[in-house]
């Protein structure tokens, strides 16, 4: 009979990297932990998504996503540098170090995620591209802009699926390109376009917060590209990439579980075990990411969890009211799936 030797060293070996995985916090955390806040990636200005207040405070979905990251690792959702960045620098900063995390209205493509360095954690909005309008155009779907000027940012992938709907449709669209976010819709405004092109949440923040006049102008309802949006970690740092995903998912579970901001320490009593996980009351899966056991607990009373976040920025409460739509949980009917904390 063989020796049971070898298979109990091995188990010994997988022990002991487990144990090993467990106490290495990764170095993007050591830096963070060390400065005493996050370096958070964010747009230079799209309400519901990441833009400040009158007071200067910086609110929106992918402000919340960093505010919980905080307060998962740090203990306190404020302490978080926001630095605002346009379409042109965002991928340089994170490349460079600058920021720990990208969380700015950005599209997860093959190109990106396999080209840049870049691992995109989780998606935190299903959005796709669009046309905002000028209503006195009665322009009601997209396939009517053949030959229209339409105004475009450069250096997105609005840019590229804009030239790949026109080109496929043979609709001979002209677009006219802008470096910055603000300059082509303003341009819209100043008539130099029949169309501006971006994704239809950016859309209809323009139009709710930029326009002289919401009424003068349409968001069309044809989409004409997948956008999944969502947060972004160099590679090189699994532990990192870990924390900001995990944090995600548990926000997202949350709502299928029905823990609230205002419930969250109430819960530590449920007798469920996903919910005892969540809340920290039940086993220790912190100890995973190289975090303590209410790890969870503090994201969701630092930003609520997915659908407090989504309602308050974007949703039924901000003044968008976007439709939760394809972004509910899986069992709501929308798509928003998180693999289960445990």
């Amino acid at each position: 009979m063989p020796s049971p030797r070898p298979a109990w060293r091995a188990v010994l070996t997988v022990l002991l990297v487990a144990a090993s995985c467990q106490a290495h916090a990764g170095k993007t955390l050591d830096g963070i932990r060390q400065r005493g806040q996050i370096n958070c990636g964010v747009s230079t200005g799209v309400a519901g998504f990441s833009a400040p207040d009158a007071k200067g405070r910086w609110t929106g979905l992918d402000v919340d996503i960093c505010r919980a990251v905080a307060a998962a690792v740090l203990g306190d959702g404020d302490k978080v540098n926001f630095v605002p960045l346009n379409s042109q620098q965002r991928f340089a900063a994170l490349q460079s170090g600058q920021i720990d995390v990208l969380s700015r209205n950005t599209s997860w493509t093959l190109t990106r995620d396999a080209s840049l360095g870049f691992h995109f954690t989780a998606i935190t909005y299903i959005d796709g591209q669009a046309f905002l309008v000028p209503t006195k155009l009665k322009v009601t779907r997209a396939t009517q802009l053949k030959g229209a000027q339409v105004c475009v940012q450069s250096g997105t992938t609005t840019e590229k699926n804009l030239a790949d709907f026109s080109r496929s449709r043979k609709l001979g669209i002209k677009p006219i390109v802008f470096d910055t976010y603000e300059a082509g819709f303003k341009a819209l405004f100043a008539g130099r376009c029949q169309a501006y092109s971006a994704d239809a949440s950016a859309l209809a923040s323009i139009r709710s917060k930029e326009s002289p006049n919401p009424a003068d102008y349409t968001v069309l309802p044809d989409l004409i590209s997948k956008e999944p949006l969502g947060p972004v970690v160099r590679r090189g740092d699994d532990e990192w990439f870990a924390i900001v995903k995990w944090t995600v998912f548990a926000l997202q579970e949350a709502e299928e579980l029905g823990i609230t901001q205002a419930q969250a320490d109430a819960m530590k009593s449920s007798d469920d075990p996903a919910i005892q996980r969540l809340v920290g009351s039940g086993e220790d899966m912190g100890k995973l990411l190289g975090l303590d056991k209410a790890w969870s607990l503090r994201a969701l009373k630092a930003v609520g969890h997915y659908g407090e976040i989504f309602e308050r920025n974007v949703g039924a409460q901000s003044p968008l009211k976007l439709p939760r739509g394809v972004n509910r949980p899986w069992n709501q009917g929308g798509l928003i799936y998180a693999p289960p904390v445990r």
